[in-house]
Parts: structure tokens; C-alpha cells; sequence
């Protein structure tokens, strides 16, 4: 597991920087190395979601995603295949006190759909991805637009 490099954070007792921690998926659907395609396969069908994260005793040991399936479909049998087969070893991981801004830049330069969140010890507790970010824009559009709307109407009055 490779953890990103983050600047050192300085807060103060008023303002924090929004943090990963803050923002993270934190009810996990994960898989074990030793489980086969179908089942995880079926496992993202059925939550709606496609990063699953490959653990092993509640640490990380690779990321599974729903490209990942599609790309091992063509010349694998799903029942046949282990997950350790086909993930991503070693995925780029953020922790949760990752400041968002950074997290968000580490996917865009890397064309990331999620990063998983561990402890410094490798366990795993949580996941952000790219539907997180876009609700997380969609919250703040809705928000600037309240606000345009009271000065609108403040100036008009």
C-alpha cells in the first residue's frame, strides 16, 4: 500500500481545513483475496457502488473495481477467479485526517475513481470517491446559488 505524501496541515483553534475523515464513506462492502468474481461482482451490482477494497484481517491488500471485472471478463470464468487475481495491489491510500483538497487532487492527477482511507497500520476505514466529490460540488452549487438569491433580493429591496 502506498500512502500519499501530504503536506504538513496547520490549524488553528477557529478554522480546519475540511479533512478526508470528514468526508468518507464509512460503511464498507469489502472482499477477501480469496473470493471469487461472481461474488464481488454480485457484491457491486447489488450496492451500487464499483470499488470494492480487498482486505485481509481488516487491512488493505488491494482494490477491486467494477473496470477491473469488465476487463477480466473477456478471458476469465467469474466463479473460477480469485480477486487477488485481477485487483489493483498496492492502490494509493489517503488517511482520514488527508486534507480533502489534497485527496481531491491526487485523483485528478492520477484519474482515480476512489481512494481508499486507512489507518497508518494499513486497516482500512473508508473509502472517497468520485460520486463523494460530485455530491459534495452539488451541495455547494445549491449553496452559492441560495446565497446569490438573498443579495438579489437584498439589492432589489
Amino acid at each position: 500500500m502506498r500512502q500519499s505524501q501530504e503536506p504538513i496541515a496547520v490549524e488553528s483553534s477557529e478554522i480546519r481545513a475540511i479533512s478526508v475523515g470528514d468526508f468518507m464513506s464509512r460503511e464498507l462492502v469489502t472482499v477477501k483475496e480469496s473470493d471469487d468474481l461472481l461474488l464481488a461482482e454480485q457484491m457491486l451490482r447489488l450496492g451500487g457502488f464499483r470499488h470494492l477494497p480487498v482486505v485481509r484481517e481488516q487491512k488493505l491488500v488491494g482494490l477491486l473495481t467494477h473496470r477491473d471485472l469488465l476487463r477480466s471478463a473477456a478471458s476469465r470464468e467469474a466463479k473460477a477467479t480469485q480477486a487477488q487475481e485481477v485487483m489493483t495491489r498496492e492502490p494509493t491510500t489517503v488517511r482520514p485526517s488527508t486534507s480533502l483538497v489534497h485527496a481531491a487532487r491526487i485523483m485528478l492527477a492520477n484519474k482515480f475513481g476512489c481512494l481508499p482511507v486507512c489507518e497508518e497500520d494499513g486497516t482500512v476505514v473508508g473509502i472517497i470517491t468520485e460520486s463523494d466529490f460530485v455530491r459534495f460540488a452539488a451541495d455547494m452549487v445549491q449553496d452559492l446559488d441560495l446565497v446569490a438569491e438573498a443579495v438579489g433580493s437584498r439589492n432589489r429591496a
